[in-house]
């Protein structure tokens, strides 16, 4: 296996959390997450600025995923330097010390019929 899958910085330019949910917490507490996966033989030391339309960037927001490993983060639940408000747009900037590779959802459980958004994020050049 190739320790040199994936980029150093990836861009998830839509972001909002809901701010109601429907359904038992926490799995479906309304949510956005971002899946790392780490191919490499060393840990992946990940940095994460959180961009507003009104206001100052925040972070960065100080993360690792294990070697070999994957991992999965809710920005709900990133908290230092500062909580991510529900109910406001923002786009994220992932920055790692290692080639990763990441990914986007989305839970929004404001209804009883949840919809769940997955993509890709943009993978930016090394």
């Amino acid at each position: 296996m190739s320790d040199t899958i994936g980029r150093l910085r990836w861009v998830i330019p839509e972001g909002y959390i809901p701010p109601k949910s429907h359904g038992p917490a926490p799995e479906f507490t309304s949510h956005e997450a971002f899946c790392v996966l780490n191919t490499n033989f060393e840990d992946a030391h990940l940095n994460v600025t959180i961009f507003y339309a009104d206001r100052e960037p925040v972070g960065p927001y100080c993360l690792t995923v294990p070697a070999r490993r994957t991992r999965h983060f809710r920005f709900n639940n990133l908290e230092k330097p500062a909580p991510i408000p529900e109910g406001t747009s923002y786009s994220s900037l992932i920055e790692s010390d290692v080639p990763v590779i990441v990914q986007h959802t989305r839970l929004d459980s404001r209804q009883s019929k949840n919809a769940l958004l997955s993509t890709i994020a943009y993978p930016c050049a090394d």
